[in-house]
This record gives structure tokens, C-alpha cells and sequence, in this order.
């Protein structure tokens, strides 16, 4: 999503996350078709494959929701599936069906960079069309990749934040994904260096690992306490992880003392705003990326692009994208949420 404010206002007041409000998908898949109207790329023949990190994820819910109004719009359909936990090849077995299925287009959030690629370039051998969004694959692997924002802008947006919440002075440390993920590590990489070049009164004890499992991450933020007595901080980049590092917080006697944030939703962190726990926090729309991701593939699918640098195509209420770099599609700017802002927005 573009963070204008006229677009912003129109897109944000749909349950983004709707947002993140945990609709569970279902044990080893999800069916989601989704039939709709006159124009757009694939026509009524376009057939897409939406496969995320893992099913009942409450931010990939939030995708799918606009995966599902770009379809409607679009006159395709849909299907979601995926493995129930997020590892490197669980999402393998999802691509190969999908290959055989015959779908136009698959849609991925990748778990791991290689680990699916064989089976991708199976897909893409067999004149399947192949989006990632959120997480990357290996470049080789795709056609174009969705881009919510810049590492360079997750990155520095999180690292100002703790920086401001702390006084741009002591220990904290990262709360992450999976230790896998394309997204996550590049966020992370990005992030260790712009501490080292601004913030060199900041010091990062730890990166552990809550694998997006809401009792993991809850659990790796009690043992980050007791084992950092003297932490400050902690950055969670990643929207499972943040909810339960607040939701412990909260209860404990290191809430107001221990700064928190990193990347939410609304919704999810009114809560833990209002009661102080945590002051701000970032995240792109969740929705507008899945829908900006159908689109993409319905461009790809009609020939509207082939996905080289320079490409433009028309993403319905998002107005115009081009191709950029490296075969990518940038969403736009992270946006920083606090107790100011936080009710004007509702996903």
C-alpha cells in the first residue's frame, strides 16, 4: 500500500488484519474461491494458488483477505492452502499439487530463500506464473516479488523506534520469526547495521526465535528477561511475535521498564497502547499487500507484464505500479502507529 493519506483512509478501514483477528484456516488446507466481477487481467479463467508461511497466521489472514477482493474484482478464483507450521519445505507438497492442478498463478510468502525453488521452477517450467510476497524465494525462482517495503526502511523504522523508546542508550535485543526467514533475516541484517553506523550506545545482547507461534514467542520473551537483567528493549519483527512479547509485558513487573516494538497491527496492539506497554509500532497493510499481490499475478497471467524492470499495470484501487529492480513490486513506506493515531485506524 501506498501510505498516501487518501488511499490509506480508503484501504484502512477494511478488517485489514482483519485483520489479523485469527480466522483459522483450516488442518491441511484452506478453500477460498472467490468469483467476481467484469474486468481485470485473468478474466473468469484466471486460477490462483495463495500459499503462505502457514495457515491460521492471523497476519496471512489479513493478506488473504485482500487476495480475495482482488480477485473478486479481478473475476478469478482462489484457493489457499499450506502447511499448518511454518518450516523450510512445508510448503513444498502445496506447489507440487498445484503444478499438477493446473493452476495460472501461485502466490507464496516463502518460508525459506531455496528450499521450495525446485518445485517453483517445476511450476514455472509448466507455464505456471509465480508471485512471491512478503518473504522471497531465491530470485531465480519467481517471476516478481511483492515487496511490503525496503529492508532499508523496515530496518531503520524499527531501530528509530527502540532508539526513541530508550534514549538511544542500553541493552535490547530482536524477538524474530523463523530463524529461516528470507524476510526476517534481511530485516535483521539490515537493522545490526544501522545500529553499528548510529547508535553505538545501543547494545544487541540476542536474536532468538519464536518461529510465529504465539506460546514460543511468549516464552522466548520471559527467558530474555531472566537472562538479560539489564535489557531495555526488545524489537519484534513480526506481528505474532510482538502480540505475545505485550500480552507478557503487560503482566509483568517489567512493563514500562523494558520498551517494546517492532511490526503490528491495530487492532492487535490497541490494547497493549492504551495500557502503556508499548508506545509505538510500524507495519505496512497486510491486506493491500495481498492484493496487490493478486493483481500482479493477474498481469503476469494476461501478459500485461513479463515481470521486467520497467514494467507498469494497473492495481485497481491502489492506481499504478511499475516493475522496479531485481523483478520487484514495492508496496510503499512503513507507517508508525502510537496512542495519537491508533484509533483512527481499525485492521
Amino acid at each position: 500500500m501506498k501510505w498516501k493519506s487518501k488511499r490509506f483512509a480508503a484501504t484502512a478501514a477494511l478488517a485489514l488484519t482483519a485483520s489479523l483477528a485469527l480466522v483459522g484456516c483450516g488442518s491441511g488446507s484452506s478453500s477460498s474461491p472467490s468469483a467476481g466481477g467484469s474486468s481485470g487481467g485473468g478474466g473468469g479463467d484466471l486460477t490462483v494458488t495463495l500459499i503462505p508461511k502457514n495457515l491460521g497466521n492471523p497476519y496471512f489472514d489479513t493478506s488473504e483477505a485482500g487476495v480475495k477482493k482482488a480477485m473478486s474484482a479481478i473475476g478469478g478464483s482462489y484457493t489457499q492452502v499450506g502447511p499448518q507450521e511454518a518450516t523450510p519445505d512445508g510448503q513444498v507438497p502445496f506447489i507440487n499439487t498445484a503444478t499438477q492442478q493446473g493452476t495460472k498463478a501461485i502466490i507464496i510468502s516463502s518460508d525459506d530463500p531455496s528450499a521450495p525453488c525446485d518445485a517453483l521452477k517445476q511450476a514455472m517450467s509448466a507455464g505456471i506464473k509465480v508471485v512471491t510476497f512478503d518473504s522471497d524465494t531465491n530470485p531465480d525462482c519467481r517471476d516478481v516479488f511483492v515487496n511490503q517495503a525496503t529492508a532499508e526502511g523496515i530496518a531503520k523504522v524499527q531501530v528509530d523506534m527502540i532508539a526513541q523508546d530508550i534514549g538511544d542508550s542500553g541493552e535490547i535485543a530482536i524477538l524474530s520469526a523463523a530463524a529461516n526467514a528470507t524476510n526476517q533475516n534481511a530485516w535483521i541484517a539490515t537493522m545490526k547495521k544501522e545500529l553499528a553506523a548510529s547508535h553505538p550506545n545501543i547494545k544487541l545482547d540476542a536474536v532468538v526465535y519464536g518461529n510465529d507461534d504465539d506460546q514460543t514467542s511468549f516464552d522466548k520473551t520471559s527467558a530474555l528477561l531472566q537472562q538479560y537483567p539489564n535489557l531495555k528493549g526488545i524489537v519484534s519483527p513480526t506481528t505474532v511475535g510482538i502480540a505475545a512479547a505485550a500480552r507478557y509485558l503487560s503482566k509483568s513487573d517489567a512493563k514500562g521498564k523494558v520498551a517494546l516494538t517492532g511490526l503490528g497491527t491495530p487492532n492487535q496492539m490497541r490494547p497493549y497502547v492504551k495500557d502503556g506497554t508499548v508506545k509505538q509500532f510500524a507495519l505496512w497493510n497486510p491486506e493491500d499487500l495481498g492484493y496487490l499481490a493478486a493483481y500482479t499475478a493477474s498481469a503476469l497471467v494476461d501478459g500485461t507484464i513479463t515481470g521486467a524492470e520497467g514494467d507498469s499495470f494497473d492495481a485497481g484501487t491502489l492506481g499504478t505500479y511499475k516493475v522496479g529492480a531485481d523483478n520487484t513490486v514495492l508496496l510503499g513506506k512503513p507507517f508508525v502507529f502510537n496512542k495519537s493515531n491508533i484509533d483512527q485506524f481499525n485492521f
